[in-house]
């Protein structure tokens, strides 16, 4: 599998500061609220945001977390405090509400469809309560999600994190987002760390879920798009190729607007 071409990072940084901050003031608003799960999307997205000038306020929100995914956004929010006066954060431990959703729904099934509809609840109680910060605040919902997992394969939650106002790094491939990561000085212990949702209460990693690397379904997407087919691969470069189509295709309601039944006049 080929290697990517890099960005100019600090081209790249200049850009999508500008645009956020432009993007803020047209929209007549304070500033960003972002969602910080101990991983390097939204440690680069609330960097990103710090750099306007405008305030940000970082929300932890955990939900039976992982103790090292705490300490990972922790370790970043303090550094971003320390560098950008305008960061201020604060904390919603969603745990008592995401047991009170389980007993107000009950089901005693223990099935894989329960898990990933639990796992889909976490992600939605989470942009409620970004949501509930931005309105309070006069804040946009800055979205984390990068380009493999916004129209590559679909891999966050519909009306979850998929639920922004704006996505600055969406156009950014995992890849490219990690070398803004250094770029930026995130903290090394979230570039180190493996890629996870963190959604299902365990140590299942991204990789784990989507059966491929991110840099094995980045080179996958940049073959589709150059109009390729899973017979044009094989040995793993098909399995994944083939991994990336079906994932795509299942979820492009994700990706697509809304259907509408538009009524014949």
């Amino acid at each position: 599998m080929t290697k990517k071409s890099a960005i100019q990072v600090e081209k790249v940084n200049t850009q999508i500061v500008n645009w956020l901050k432009t993007y803020a003031e047209n929209a007549k608003v304070n500033g960003f609220v972002i969602g910080i799960s101990g991983g390097v999307d939204s440690a680069v997205t609330s960097t990103l945001c710090a750099q306007t000038g405008l305030k940000v306020l970082c929300v932890e929100m955990p939900i039976h977390q992982a103790p090292s995914h705490v300490t990972r956004g922790r370790e970043h929010i303090e550094q971003l405090k320390q560098r950008f006066p305008n960061v201020s954060s604060t904390e919603a431990d969603l745990t008592g509400v995401f047991e009170t959703f389980k007993k107000a729904v009950p089901d005693d099934s223990d099935t894989a469809k329960v898990h990933l509809a639990l796992a889909n609840t976490r992600a939605r109680l989470r942009m409620t309560t970004l949501y509930y910060f931005a309105g309070i605040h006069g804040l946009l919902v800055a979205g984390t999600g990068n380009k493999v997992e916004d129209f590559g394969v679909g891999f966050y939650t519909k009306y979850g994190d998929g639920g922004v106002d704006l996505s600055p790094i969406a156009d950014l491939m995992k890849s490219e987002v990690y070398l803004l990561g250094r770029y930026l000085q995130i903290p090394e212990s979230i570039l180190k760390a493996s890629p996870t949702d963190g959604l299902f209460g365990d140590d299942r990693t991204d990789e784990d879920q989507l059966g491929a690397s991110y840099d094995e379904l980045e080179w996958a997407m940049l073959e589709n798009e150059a109009g390729k087919s899973a017979e044009d691969f094989s040995g793993r470069e098909k399995i994944v190729f083939e991994i990336y189509k079906r994932l795509n295709n299942i979820n492009q309601h994700k990706m697509l607007a809304i259907p509408v039944c538009f009524i014949t006049k």
